[in-house]
């Protein structure tokens, strides 16, 4: 009974990590399409997080002389890589199509695990690469000579890259005492919020953007709220509530339901951003979810060992992969 209720808490918190997730980029343009640079909207989204997370973080300080290269693998690439690409992305391309383009990062994995690291992977995995793929054509309506934007799809590729490198650090993870996922998170937003800081040099920022009103399809909108939103619905609770649905999931189920982060930003974008896709744009996003799902769900698992912490180190650092998706 107790199991039961657990994974419908966990199921529950998925969801609800997906659609917090989902809407980042649906607040993030109208900021950007008033003045603000994507790499600013970024920081702010990234620093005001880690404001909010400094004292998770000093409960968990262990981890700087324990997980240094984790700490830094998942700020640079989990926050601040995927973030900056991402929202960069937005600026030139729907934001729907960033996310489904993003979502290319499972297929990705898989061939890396097969020809870097020499690793089978299965039949249905490559059938999810080729879906991916196929739906990824139709997404950028290839047939109409790449009439999309091309720096902001190659800036979607980027994200999807960085998702791809962390899950490789990820793998990489493990030990007698796994992190704590949630002081993971903490340290990745610092670090990602320092080095955003360098990169987005943010006190030449327009901070007057956030005092005024911005546009979502056609009406006016508080900036400020839009910043609220970003910070503790978009990054805070979308993290924690995604880690924790893992622990109560399993990381394959939860990684499944992830998926419809993609679906649920494209249409809060629909619905708040009038941004409404072609019918080709819509069957080449549902291929590319689909591919994406395919090829994770079917991705090999690690063989089991005699390790006594074995079956602990695994979760933890899946776990802290999730965290990373987003968005």
């Amino acid at each position: 009974m107790h199991a039961s209720q657990g994974r419908s808490a966990g199921l529950g918190l998925a969801l609800a990590s997906a659609f917090a997730f989902g809407g980042s980029g649906v607040a993030a343009k109208p900021l950007i399409e008033a003045g603000l640079d994507p790499l600013h909207v970024v920081w702010l989204r990234v620093a005001g997080a880690a404001l909010v997370m400094l004292p998770v973080a000093w409960r968990h300080r262990a981890l700087v002389r324990n997980r240094p290269v984790l700490l830094l693998g998942f700020g640079l690439l989990a926050v601040a890589g995927v973030q900056a690409c991402y929202f960069a992305a937005i600026s030139r391309i729907p934001v729907g199509v960033a996310l489904l383009v993003e979502y290319l990062a499972p297929a990705l994995v898989l061939g890396w695990v097969r020809f870097v690291q020499r690793r089978p992977v299965t039949r249905a995995a490559a059938l999810g690469v080729v879906l991916a793929a196929g739906g990824l054509a139709c997404v950028v309506e290839v047939w109409a000579g790449l009439s999309f934007d091309v720096i902001g799809l190659v800036l979607a590729l980027g994200a999807a890259c960085c998702q791809v490198g962390y899950f490789v650090l990820s793998d990489q993870g493990g030990g007698a005492e796994p992190p704590h996922p949630v002081g993971v998170i903490a340290y990745g937003l610092l670090i990602g919020a320092l080095v955003l800081t360098a990169i987005a040099r943010p006190w030449g920022m327009d901070w007057s953007v956030l005092g005024g009103d911005t546009v979502m399809d056609g009406a006016a909108v508080p900036a400020w709220l839009l910043l609220v939103w970003i910070v503790l619905l978009a990054t805070v609770i979308a993290y924690v509530t995604g880690v924790i649905s893992v622990r109560l999931l399993s990381p394959a189920v939860a990684g499944v339901v992830a998926c419809l982060e993609a679906v649920i930003a494209t249409v809060l974008a629909w619905v708040l951003l009038g941004e409404h896709l072609a019918a080709p744009q819509l069957i080449g996003g549902a291929l590319v979810l689909a591919g994406a799902l395919i090829a994770q769900s079917s991705t090999p698992r690690p063989p089991s060992g005699p390790v006594a912490s074995g079956a602990g180190a695994a979760a933890p650092d899946v776990v802290v992969d999730r965290a990373d998706a987003h968005r």
